[in-house]
């Protein structure tokens, strides 16, 4: 098993759509491959990570 990672990002999105983005992804991966979901914000330009497990 190998940790990969999906970001989200957008400089004009709102943290909602990028947080409801990443919220899709994660649950489309399975409760078993998901490791944690962070965040951060700088300016405007907002990032959502999603981190899991993959073969």
């Amino acid at each position: 098993m190998r940790v990969k990672f999906r970001t989200f990002r957008g400089v004009w999105t709102s943290f909602e759509v990028l947080f409801q983005e990443a919220a899709a992804f994660a649950s489309s991966l399975g409760p078993e491959r998901l490791i944690s979901i962070s965040h951060s914000e700088d300016e405007n330009d907002g990032v959502v990570t999603v981190w899991y497990w993959s073969d």
